[in-house]
């Protein structure tokens, strides 16, 4: 069935001349053809990725005020830098090296470096086939795996950084992602993605609805509560005082990044491109990512304008990052109606989340929360429903690696605040952190009134 599909002709073209041609037989690329293509799609689809940094960036400086613009716009490249540091040094390792079939945790072993085999042959004078296929049988460049897999850990420490925004301490919460990106993401990922206990359970979480952004929002919950919700958002009778982002449309073009660069993160978790059936199954991934995205803007819209009587700009923006981590432990579905029902659900979701969590006074700046930990719990159930998953494994793996980065998490943010502090005091929160930490100002003119020449 599936070669029947690989010869289908254009219209017009094919039929005025497939009767008369004799169907050529398929052949097989070569083992280096396929490690060139293998390495291409992790990194490319890695690049993607790493724009997705960006992407929030401009979100969370979209949904902030403006005296806490610069601020935001530091944490989020330092804590690219360090969780690319972070994941070389011991990360990875942690990660996938030496994983017990079964097991619980990878090698301690520092540093993770190109192959013995691949630096043989680039500092060879004469690339013989020995060397060239003692590279080529690991399927790919090994550091290509490296950075595909960097890029991720970054998203995880990017959804804390919005939940926490306004209030924390800069450097206190650069700690926090030192430890988050070296360890607790590291381990709970090992027990899927590096061979542990979850998968030999037949836990399944295609590009991380759970691993990722479940990770990173529970440890986004536990830091808000320990952390404690910005002045005058809640009232003395528990009403919720909105607070409004400075810039929207800047909020808008983040979601816009964060979307093209998701098809890298889902895309890419095929973690192959060397035959016509990866290419075919990435071609669905990207289908149903889409879909499921824009599934989630729609029923967001629709929700809040049935709850709330409004459109709210903000619900749409999160339904869609909720339709993509929704989808994104089963974006490999074949039946791409049921992309736009996961997606839409996830969107709904992110509507109602939204005001419980204030609710319940827990104060999340973007709403990372509901569409990160929510959606993603969400979507890796999912896979039970929808997919060839057990509903039952699902479920054991979304409180089993909920409870590690909530306990872990909770121990170090309380080690941080009991030590150095994580927040700063009332002036501090009230001029703003750009300038009480940073001693600058993200739109310094718009203090000055006009000028005149």
């Amino acid at each position: 069935m599936k070669l029947a599909k690989s010869l289908i002709w254009p219209v017009g073209l094919g039929a005025a001349i497939l009767p008369t041609m004799t169907v050529p037989t398929l052949a097989a690329v070569t083992d280096e053809a396929a490690f060139v293509f293998n390495t291409f799609s992790f990194l490319v689809h890695g690049f993607l990725v790493m724009l997705m940094a960006a992407g929030f960036a401009m979100l969370e400086s979209g949904l902030v005020r403006t005296k806490n613009t610069a601020a935001i716009c530091l944490k989020n490249i330092a804590l690219y830098s360090i969780a690319g540091i972070m994941f070389y040094l011991i990360g990875y390792n942690l990660m996938y090296t030496d994983v017990p079939e079964g097991g619980w945790i990878g090698s301690f072993s520092l540093l993770y470096n190109t192959s013995e085999a691949e630096l043989a042959l680039l500092n060879a004078e004469k690339k013989t086939p020995e060397l060239v296929a003692g590279v080529v049988k690991g399927g790919y460049s090994v550091m290509s795996d490296w950075f595909f897999q960097m890029v991720f850990v970054a998203t995880a420490a990017s959804i804390v950084s919005g939940t926490v925004a306004e209030r924390i301490k800069v450097w206190p919460f650069l700690i926090f992602v030192v430890v988050l990106t070296a360890f607790i993401y590291p381990v709970q990922a090992s027990w899927v993605w590096g061979g542990g206990w979850l998968a030999a359970m037949g836990f399944s979480d295609f590009a991380g609805s759970t691993l990722v952004h479940s990770t990173g929002g529970w440890a986004a919950l536990t830091g808000a509560i320990i952390l404690g919700a910005r002045k005058g958002k809640y009232g003395p009778n528990g009403e919720v005082q909105p607070i409004p982002g400075a810039n929207l449309p800047l909020a808008t073009l983040g979601t816009f990044i964060l979307w093209f660069g998701w098809f890298g993160f889902n895309g890419g978790s095929q973690l192959a491109l060397g035959s016509a059936a990866d290419a075919s199954a990435i071609a669905i991934v990207y289908v149903n990512t889409n879909l499921a995205a824009a599934g989630g803007v729609v029923a967001a819209m629709i929700a809040a304008q049935i709850l709330y009587k409004k459109i709210d700009l903000t619900f749409a923006l999160n339904g869609a990052i909720a339709g993509l981590v929704s989808i994104t432990a089963g974006p490999d579905l074949q039946n791409h109606l049921h992309a736009i029902i996961i997606g839409a659900i996830g969107g709904v979701l992110v509507a109602i989340a939204v005001p419980l969590l204030d609710k319940l006074k827990v104060d999340d700046v973007v709403g990372a929360i509901s569409a990160h930990l929510v959606a993603g719990i969400w979507g890796t159930l999912a896979v039970g429903i929808f997919g060839s998953g057990s509903l039952l494994t699902q479920a054991i793996g979304v409180v089993a690696i909920g409870a590690f980065v909530v306990i872990t998490s909770a121990i170090v943010w309380y080690v941080l605040k009991e030590s150095v502090g994580i927040r700063v005091d009332d002036e501090a929160e009230e001029i703003g952190l750009d300038k009480d930490e940073l001693g600058m100002e993200a739109y310094p003119e718009f203090g000055r009134g006009s000028q005149t020449m």
